[in-house]
């Protein structure tokens, strides 16, 4: 079924025939729950010759014509959907599990900026993940897996990537204030709370490659624990530890609070677990640094998304309910600043 869909089921039809040198069908068409931000979109393509392959589309979500341009939290990181594309095959080349990469779409294909892949295995709902009896072995090998492939991601040779942003601490922390300004609405938790990172930020580090939304939600696993890692669209170059603290904040513990690391472990086994991949010890205060800093940049997030939506740029109400979810990150930092 494709519903109204039938403009994105002719390109995908004209990218894949260019790509398979046969003709293509589109089949099944639907788009996958999630990505508030890009859109991933699920297919079959029946080839001419017979073969049928399970494949996914990430794409940008059409913008409507007049609406708002985007914030400044929208386009400070983010990358065009060409440069995720390198990136995943950089990755793959890595020993990161990744999904295969098939071709991008061109202008002429009609279905805006994208990719195609292979479909993986596995879910990213973490409420499945957490809490369905058949996960039950594959949650006991989350936490360190994700500490092993973290270390395979900071290890990518930068010159094997395409040109990438480097924020320092003190300009990720000028951005968040920009965005705050831009929303216009006051929320004096996350002012104090970047007050708060301004004084304590550590110096900036040796720039290494960083995914930039390394959480639970953005990682496939079944019964065998991670099969690929997904979401690169803000990948950069910056402190490795800024993955490790995003990973644990609460927000990502999809309400394991207990369990520190994305809702699955303890911060300490997943420390342990990239200290043994890498040969390195972590600075713990470091990385206690970049989760709070994340707690901060999910609020503001959370705010932009809710901008988009009341502000026309893109009506969703998946966009409003996010924008609600400010209120549990100033709380969370109260905690946090009063534990610090």
């Amino acid at each position: 079924m494709t519903g109204g869909n039938d403009e994105l089921v002719a390109a995908l039809e004209r990218a894949g025939t260019r790509y398979f040198g046969v003709p293509v069908r589109i089949e099944n068409l639907f788009r996958h729950s999630g990505g508030a931000s890009r859109q991933t979109w699920g297919f079959d393509a029946v080839l001419g010759d017979g073969r049928r392959e399970a494949l996914v589309l990430r794409r940008d979500p059409p913008r409507k014509a007049g609406t708002a341009a985007p914030t400044p939290a929208e386009n400070a990181l983010a990358l065009t959907r060409s440069t995720e594309f390198h990136i995943l095959r950089a990755a793959a080349r890595h020993g990161v599990p990744v999904p295969v990469t098939l071709f991008e779409l061109e202008p002429g294909d009609g279905g805006g900026e994208g990719y195609v892949m292979h479909h993986v295995p596995g879910t990213a709902i973490a409420r499945e993940l957490l809490r369905e009896p058949r996960y039950a072995e594959g949650r006991k090998k989350i936490v360190p897996q994700l500490g092993a492939i973290l270390a395979r991601i900071h290890a990518i040779p930068t010159s094997e990537v395409p040109p990438l942003k480097a924020p320092t601490p003190a300009e990720l922390l000028a951005q968040l204030l920009r965005v705050l300004d831009a929303i216009g609405e006051p929320h004096p938790v996350f002012e104090l709370a970047i007050a708060w990172l301004d004084r304590r930020k550590p110096p900036a580090a040796a720039p290494r490659f960083v995914h930039g939304d390394f959480r639970t939600g953005n990682y496939l696993a079944d019964e065998s624990g991670v099969t690929a890692i997904l979401d690169w669209e803000i990948a950069h170059l910056g402190d490795p530890l800024e993955d490790l603290g995003w990973l644990c904040i609460k927000s990502w513990r999809f309400g394991a609070m207990e369990n520190e690391a994305g809702g699955f472990g303890r911060r300490e086994d997943l420390f342990r677990a990239y200290e043994a991949a890498t040969g390195r010890p972590l600075d713990r205060q470091r990385a206690r640094w970049w989760e709070i800093y994340g707690t901060v940049r999910w609020g503001v997030i959370c705010m932009n998304q809710a901008w988009k939506h009341l502000s026309g740029a893109e009506t969703s109400m998946e966009l409003a309910s996010i924008g609600r979810r400010a209120a549990e990150t100033e709380f969370d930092l109260v905690q946090l600043l009063s534990e610090a």
